[in-house]
């Protein structure tokens, strides 16, 4: 049997349950749940934790190109397991899911891998760093300096990362509460990389140099049942100070957090309600009516803000399908970021 379709075949469970967006509200039966009051240790925690039902190493990059224009990138590696355990071979429960992408001004490139763990095809370790699907890899010696690379038909990169600043950890010093009934996930990013490298385009190949951010979470119930989909915002200001900001959709209202981090990585965690999230324009992307440009506003931090799609046309077509882009920030603060939002 082609091994792509086997391991397609083992993911269609996670695919099956109903509750949340991708199952992500299914079941923690078995497995371990987030606690408050977790002691991180590094770099232990930059690897896996096969014990949790889900868990994923995110990078996202705004850039620049020699050619004078704006671009952003996305790496993603998933883990998912079906058992709360680890072992080698094709016993393994473990099963990952890569995505990859590029967004110019003109279009958005994305690609899809798919692997079971244990057999060498794709995993994580912690030290020296590496995590990678086939030939896609992000490594280095630790998570401060990284090589990351994915290709596909007609996009690729090979980009060099080097982290200026300290991790952050969101919530209750990394526990990550995402709803009124306590469904939560570890939650730390390094949003302070100075990325450099080379995209390979169907046309071209571009010199570039830009801003990453990084996001580790873990859970295995990050979501409660009746939560559809989110809106994710990392943004980072010409000032120095950056955001994390999420809302959360259920048929029971909404859920929001967010934490500002200064420019030396002072972060404060900003509490349900504190943030607003308002959809200011909509655009038809996949038959889908998609917001492309948000008012976001915090008033205790004096941040009112639009958040504009850098293009609409941003949708990644994928196992769980999702609208992940660079976008543009203007208003009381200015900057550039990403934007993700899923469940439409």
């Amino acid at each position: 049997m082609n091994v792509r379709l086997l391991v397609l075949m083992l993911w269609l469970p996670c695919a099956g349950w109903a509750q949340g967006y991708a199952g992500l509200g299914g079941t923690a039966e078995g497995f371990d749940v987030p606690q408050a009051g977790y002691s991180f240790s590094f770099p232990r925690d930059h690897g896996p934790h096969p014990s949790y039902r889900i868990e994923w190493w995110y990078l996202t990059a705004n850039l620049r190109g020699e050619d004078g224009q704006d671009y952003g990138i996305q790496w993603t590696l998933f883990r998912s397991a079906l058992k709360p355990y680890d072992t080698e071979g094709w016993q393994s429960p473990q099963l990952w899911l890569a995505h990859a992408a590029v967004t110019t001004p003109e279009m958005h490139f994305f690609a899809e891998r798919l692997s079971r763990g244990g057999i060498g095809q794709a995993g994580v370790t912690a030290q020296p760093f590496e995590a990678w699907i086939d030939e896609w890899h992000m490594r280095g010696q630790d998570i401060d300096t990284l090589s990351l690379a994915a290709n596909d038909t007609d996009f690729g990169y090979e980009l060099s990362l080097q982290a200026t600043g300290p991790l952050v950890f969101h919530g209750d010093n990394g526990f990550s509460v995402k709803s009124a009934d306590g469904q939560a996930s570890y939650y730390y990013s390094q949003p302070f990389y100075t990325v450099e490298g080379i995209l390979r385009l169907p046309d071209r190949n571009v010199a570039v140099t830009g801003q990453g951010w990084l996001d580790r979470e873990w859970s295995s119930q990050p979501l409660a049942s009746d939560q559809s989909g989110w809106d994710w915002f990392s943004l980072s200001f010409e000032d120095g100070d950056k955001l994390m900001a999420f809302r959360l959709r259920g048929a029971r209202g909404d859920f929001t957090a967010a934490t500002w981090i200064g420019p030396d990585g002072h972060s404060s965690p900003l509490p349900d309600g504190a943030a607003t999230f308002t959809s200011q324009e909509t655009a038809e992307v996949a038959g889908r009516d998609i917001p492309i440009k948000w008012r976001v506003e915090i008033p205790e931090r004096g941040l009112d803000v639009e958040v504009s799609a850098l293009i609409p046309d941003a949708w990644m077509d994928t196992r769980f399908e999702y609208w992940e882009g660079p976008v543009h920030v203007s208003g009381s603060h200015s900057g550039r970021g990403y934007l993700e939002m899923t469940g439409y």
